[in-house]
Protein backbone atom coordinates (compact mmCIF):
# COMPACT_ATOMS: atom_id res chain seq x y z
CA UNK A 1 0.00 0.00 0.00
CA UNK A 2 1.41 3.47 -1.04
CA UNK A 3 2.22 5.31 1.89
CA UNK A 4 -0.11 8.93 2.57
CA UNK A 5 2.07 11.89 1.97
CA UNK A 6 -0.19 14.68 2.80
CA UNK A 7 -2.97 14.83 4.58
CA UNK A 8 -6.27 17.20 4.20
CA UNK A 9 -7.87 19.04 6.92
CA UNK A 10 -11.60 20.05 6.63
CA UNK A 11 -12.62 20.40 9.84
CA UNK A 12 -9.55 21.02 12.79
CA UNK A 13 -7.54 23.47 14.48
CA UNK A 14 -6.33 25.04 10.71
CA UNK A 15 -7.65 23.86 7.97
CA UNK A 16 -5.46 22.83 4.29
CA UNK A 17 -3.46 20.65 3.61
CA UNK A 18 0.04 19.04 5.10
CA UNK A 19 2.48 17.53 4.11
CA UNK A 20 3.39 15.52 7.42
CA UNK A 21 1.08 13.31 9.50
CA UNK A 22 2.54 15.53 12.90
CA UNK A 23 0.85 18.80 11.28
CA UNK A 24 -1.71 17.01 10.46
CA UNK A 25 -2.17 15.71 14.09
CA UNK A 26 -1.45 19.01 15.70
CA UNK A 27 -4.51 20.06 13.85
CA UNK A 28 -7.26 17.62 14.60
CA UNK A 29 -6.05 15.99 18.09
CA UNK A 30 -8.94 16.39 20.48
CA UNK A 31 -10.69 18.69 18.12
CA UNK A 32 -14.42 17.10 17.98
CA UNK A 33 -15.92 16.11 15.01
CA UNK A 34 -12.28 16.81 13.04
CA UNK A 35 -12.38 15.80 9.13
CA UNK A 36 -9.38 14.53 7.72
CA UNK A 37 -7.59 11.94 4.95
CA UNK A 38 -4.56 10.92 4.07
CA UNK A 39 -3.85 11.07 0.27
CA UNK A 40 -0.11 9.81 -1.71
CA UNK A 41 0.72 12.66 -3.82
CA UNK A 42 -0.70 16.22 -3.56
CA UNK A 43 -2.72 16.47 -6.78
CA UNK A 44 -5.13 14.41 -4.71
CA UNK A 45 -4.99 16.19 -1.68
CA UNK A 46 -5.52 19.39 -3.81
CA UNK A 47 -8.47 17.95 -5.51
CA UNK A 48 -10.40 16.62 -2.52
CA UNK A 49 -9.96 19.91 -0.25
CA UNK A 50 -11.25 22.09 -2.92
CA UNK A 51 -14.29 19.72 -2.56
CA UNK A 52 -17.33 20.36 0.26
CA UNK A 53 -16.29 18.14 3.63
CA UNK A 54 -16.91 14.52 2.91
CA UNK A 55 -19.00 12.18 4.43
CA UNK A 56 -17.03 9.47 5.99
CA UNK A 57 -20.23 7.88 8.59
CA UNK A 58 -20.25 5.00 5.76
CA UNK A 59 -16.98 4.18 4.10
CA UNK A 60 -13.77 2.26 6.00
CA UNK A 61 -12.48 2.63 9.29
CA UNK A 62 -9.61 4.73 7.82
CA UNK A 63 -11.50 7.07 6.14
CA UNK A 64 -14.49 7.51 8.99
CA UNK A 65 -14.91 11.10 10.50
CA UNK A 66 -13.53 10.79 14.13
CA UNK A 67 -15.12 11.67 16.83
CA UNK A 68 -13.04 13.77 19.25
CA UNK A 69 -13.93 15.01 23.00
CA UNK A 70 -15.49 18.63 22.94
CA UNK A 71 -12.89 21.70 23.10
CA UNK A 72 -13.74 24.34 25.85
CA UNK A 73 -14.16 27.86 25.05
CA UNK A 74 -11.10 29.67 24.04
CA UNK A 75 -9.68 31.74 27.21
CA UNK A 76 -6.19 32.72 25.80
CA UNK A 77 -6.10 36.54 23.90
CA UNK A 78 -7.01 35.89 20.21
CA UNK A 79 -8.25 37.86 17.71
CA UNK A 80 -12.27 37.48 17.07
CA UNK A 81 -13.54 38.77 13.63
CA UNK A 82 -17.14 39.62 12.15
CA UNK A 83 -19.09 40.58 9.61
CA UNK A 84 -22.50 41.77 8.97
CA UNK A 85 -24.52 42.95 5.67
CA UNK A 86 -28.25 44.70 5.77
CA UNK A 87 -29.66 42.57 3.07
CA UNK A 88 -28.17 40.48 0.36
CA UNK A 89 -26.25 42.47 -1.25
CA UNK A 90 -26.23 45.12 1.74
CA UNK A 91 -24.82 47.35 3.08
CA UNK A 92 -21.82 45.10 4.62
CA UNK A 93 -18.98 46.45 7.30
CA UNK A 94 -16.52 44.01 9.42
CA UNK A 95 -14.59 44.36 12.39
CA UNK A 96 -11.84 42.37 14.70
CA UNK A 97 -11.78 42.29 18.91
CA UNK A 98 -10.27 41.04 21.21
CA UNK A 99 -11.65 37.46 22.29
CA UNK A 100 -10.82 37.71 25.76
CA UNK A 101 -11.95 41.84 26.23
CA UNK A 102 -14.48 41.95 23.25
CA UNK A 103 -12.59 45.68 22.61
CA UNK A 104 -12.10 46.47 19.60
CA UNK A 105 -8.76 46.24 17.08
CA UNK A 106 -10.34 47.47 13.78
CA UNK A 107 -13.46 48.56 12.37
CA UNK A 108 -13.87 48.61 8.49
CA UNK A 109 -16.11 51.88 6.67
CA UNK A 110 -19.72 50.49 5.19
CA UNK A 111 -19.31 49.21 1.27
CA UNK A 112 -22.19 49.36 -0.43
CA UNK A 113 -23.71 46.27 -2.00
CA UNK A 114 -21.56 43.54 -0.34
CA UNK A 115 -22.12 40.18 1.57
CA UNK A 116 -21.87 38.58 4.93
CA UNK A 117 -19.15 35.97 3.58
CA UNK A 118 -17.02 38.87 1.70
CA UNK A 119 -17.14 40.73 5.26
CA UNK A 120 -15.85 37.50 6.97
CA UNK A 121 -13.27 36.59 4.26
CA UNK A 122 -11.94 40.41 4.19
CA UNK A 123 -11.90 40.52 8.15
CA UNK A 124 -9.82 37.84 8.08
CA UNK A 125 -7.81 39.21 5.49
CA UNK A 126 -7.51 42.46 7.51
CA UNK A 127 -6.48 40.49 10.74
CA UNK A 128 -3.84 38.36 9.12
CA UNK A 129 -2.20 41.32 7.63
CA UNK A 130 -2.27 43.22 11.14
CA UNK A 131 -0.45 40.30 12.82
CA UNK A 132 1.84 40.30 10.17
CA UNK A 133 2.87 44.15 10.61
CA UNK A 134 2.72 43.91 14.01
CA UNK A 135 4.51 40.60 14.77
CA UNK A 136 1.56 39.42 16.75
CA UNK A 137 1.41 35.55 17.44
CA UNK A 138 -2.32 35.30 18.34
CA UNK A 139 -4.93 32.79 16.66
CA UNK A 140 -8.03 34.37 14.34
CA UNK A 141 -11.23 32.82 15.02
CA UNK A 142 -14.24 33.11 12.32
CA UNK A 143 -17.49 32.03 13.13
CA UNK A 144 -17.71 31.28 8.44
CA UNK A 145 -16.25 28.28 7.40
CA UNK A 146 -16.55 29.56 3.29
CA UNK A 147 -14.52 32.47 4.47
CA UNK A 148 -11.88 30.29 6.06
CA UNK A 149 -11.81 28.05 2.95
CA UNK A 150 -11.24 31.21 0.77
CA UNK A 151 -8.41 32.20 2.72
CA UNK A 152 -6.94 28.66 2.63
CA UNK A 153 -7.42 28.86 -1.07
CA UNK A 154 -6.32 32.38 -1.19
CA UNK A 155 -9.78 33.34 -3.33
CA UNK A 156 -13.09 35.11 -2.63
CA UNK A 157 -15.15 33.09 -4.29
CA UNK A 158 -17.75 35.32 -4.08
CA UNK A 159 -20.80 34.82 -6.88
CA UNK A 160 -22.01 38.66 -6.75
CA UNK A 161 -20.81 40.64 -9.95
CA UNK A 162 -18.87 43.72 -9.47
CA UNK A 163 -20.93 47.34 -10.65
CA UNK A 164 -20.55 50.48 -10.00
CA UNK A 165 -22.07 50.62 -6.39
CA UNK A 166 -19.50 48.04 -5.19
CA UNK A 167 -16.37 49.02 -7.38
CA UNK A 168 -14.39 50.22 -4.57
CA UNK A 169 -15.62 46.88 -2.58
CA UNK A 170 -14.11 44.72 -5.26
CA UNK A 171 -11.05 46.75 -5.04
CA UNK A 172 -10.66 46.07 -1.55
CA UNK A 173 -10.94 42.10 -2.08
CA UNK A 174 -8.60 42.60 -4.77
CA UNK A 175 -5.82 43.78 -2.20
CA UNK A 176 -6.76 41.30 0.12
CA UNK A 177 -6.33 38.73 -2.50
CA UNK A 178 -2.88 40.22 -3.42
CA UNK A 179 -1.59 40.41 0.04
CA UNK A 180 -2.48 36.44 0.68
CA UNK A 181 -0.76 35.48 -2.64
CA UNK A 182 2.28 37.18 -1.67
CA UNK A 183 2.71 37.26 1.89
CA UNK A 184 3.19 33.92 3.95
CA UNK A 185 1.88 33.51 7.48
CA UNK A 186 2.29 31.05 10.57
CA UNK A 187 -0.82 32.51 12.11
CA UNK A 188 -3.86 29.65 13.00
CA UNK A 189 -7.00 30.59 11.41
CA UNK A 190 -9.87 28.52 13.86
CA UNK A 191 -13.38 28.00 13.15
CA UNK A 192 -15.10 29.17 16.21
CA UNK A 193 -17.74 26.89 17.42
CA UNK A 194 -21.24 28.56 18.27
CA UNK A 195 -23.43 26.07 18.86
CA UNK A 196 -20.97 25.13 22.06
CA UNK A 197 -19.26 28.60 23.08
CA UNK A 198 -22.20 31.11 21.67
CA UNK A 199 -21.78 34.10 19.61
CA UNK A 200 -17.95 34.99 18.57
CA UNK A 201 -17.04 38.01 20.49
CA UNK A 202 -17.01 40.40 16.86
CA UNK A 203 -20.60 39.72 16.51
CA UNK A 204 -22.74 42.64 15.56
CA UNK A 205 -26.08 41.69 17.38
CA UNK A 206 -27.98 42.20 14.16
CA UNK A 207 -29.85 38.78 14.43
Amino acid sequence: MAKNRYYVVWKGRRIGIFDSWQECKTQIDKYEDAVYKGFTNKQEAEIAFSKNIPDFKNQKRENKLFKIQPEKIPISKAIAVDAACSGNPGIMEYRGVWSDSGNEIFHSKTYSEGTNNIGEFLAIAHALALCKQKKWNYDIYSDSYNAILWIKGKKCKTKLEKNKKNAELFDLIQRAENWLENNDYQTNIIKWKTNQWGEIPADFGRK
